[in-house]
């Protein structure tokens, strides 16, 4: 196989590949370049959300790429705005900052939160045990798991990570009179797919209102619909100030944004932050066919698939329950997860793990018929 013995020489050994080389693409069904074909049930880490080659999708990128496709943030764009007036529209905030990825739009909400803290000398960030917020410096400093710290200290400063749906710590952390901001992901997916309590996010924030701290909702993994509504956090009754989003917010192309609230929406002047390629013509005509397409019949759509694959996985052997909400689930398996996911691939079913646990991210709009092709092959290789 050429590419894998190019990619073996040449790319930089950090990802632990499955050994197929994908080639093509169209909805929920890959092929690789021997012509097998998979049922995705990974969508590029929760980034591809109408599948691969989405005709609508395409169409967006095409029409802009043959218009405009990249001039710099020292003039507007039509597409960068529009999106922008959309995101706050559909979820009340009132600014929007561009960047590229999820750690971008994290590391833009730590920075936004220090600013928000500086003129009271409050600089602390609170984060939970077993999150994960990027792979730059700062976020893996915010990044509450030891893994991901290895080799890469020193870290800054500025940092307290309390156990997640701990309302004493919490407590204890957010009324020590030096925190700015808190930064929590609703379903830690890193971590294993897990939700935080209601209850523990309602108390952060009436504790956030009251000792004037900024309440931060990492969104990459969870937003854009992945969890049957536009974004997590809106199934928890509360409204941050802070929401974080990237992974499908573009479909398919490398965009994050950081979306601001009231309280913050004018903390970042200019000069104060910036990126080259954020909010790029192409990105923001992708993003903007994403987020018009999530409509109400959509979510309702992911509530059932995801009620479709609880049933389907009721009666199997060989794991210990689901977690996560609408397409974001993780699987507790008997086995090794990288066995499984292993196994799952051999008979054309792509999943992920995370944390012991085989996730499952399919398309938002994957047909019954192939969810359950690719439910019948996890079923058959948990026991």
């Amino acid at each position: 196989m050429l590419t894998k013995q190019a990619d073996q020489a040449y790319v930089a050994g950090t990802y632990g590949r499955f050994d197929a080389a994908m080639a093509s693409g169209q909805g929920a069904v890959y092929q690789d370049e021997d012509g097998k074909s998979y049922i995705d049930f990974g969508t590029g880490i929760g980034v591809t959300l109408f599948g691969a080659c989405d005709p609508g999708w395409v169409k967006a990128v095409t029409d802009q790429l043959n218009t405009l496709g990249h001039v710099s943030n020292l003039y507007y764009t039509a597409p960068q705005a529009k999106l922008a007036e959309l995101l706050c529209q559909r979820t009340g905030m009132k600014k929007v900052f561009y960047g590229n990825s999820g750690a971008e739009a994290n590391e833009c909400a730590l920075k936004v939160a220090r600013k928000y803290g500086e003129s009271t000398g409050r600089n602390v960030i609170v984060t939970l045990r077993n999150s994960f917020h990027g792979r730059t410096i700062a976020t893996l400093a915010a990044t509450g798991q030891d893994r991901f710290h290895e080799h890469f200290g020193p870290f800054p400063e500025g940092f307290r990570v309390i156990p997640a749906n701990d309302h004493d710590a919490l407590e204890a952390a957010l009324t020590a009179g030096d925190v700015c901001g808190i930064l929590m992901e609703m379903i830690q997916g890193e971590g294993g797919v897990i939700p935080l309590e209601p209850a523990y996010v309602q108390l952060a924030e009436k504790l956030c209102r009251e000792h004037d701290i900024l309440l931060m909702v990492d969104e990459v993994q969870t937003g854009n619909g992945r969890t049957g509504s536009l974004y997590c956090y809106m199934q928890y009754g509360i409204q941050p100030d802070v929401v974080t989003t990237a992974k499908g917010l573009a479909g398919g192309l490398p965009m994050g944004a950081c979306l601001l609230g009231e309280r913050c929406q004018h903390i970042l002047g200019k000069g104060d932050h910036g990126s080259t390629f954020g909010g790029n013509p192409i990105c923001a005509a992708a993003a903007l066919n994403v987020i018009s397409r999530i409509d109400d019949a959509l979510l309702e759509g992911v509530k059932a698939r995801e009620a479709f694959i609880r049933q389907a996985m009721a009666d199997c052997p060989g794991h210990q329950g689901v977690t996560g909400m609408g397409l974001m689930l993780g699987i507790a398996t008997d086995k090794p997860s990288a066995e499984v996911a292993s196994a799952c691939l051999r008979d054309g079913l792509m999943v992920l793990t995370a944390h012991e646990k085989v996730r499952l991210l399919p398309p938002l709009n994957i047909s019954f018929e192939a969810l359950r092709q690719g439910i019948d092959i996890l079923k058959k290789n948990l026991s």
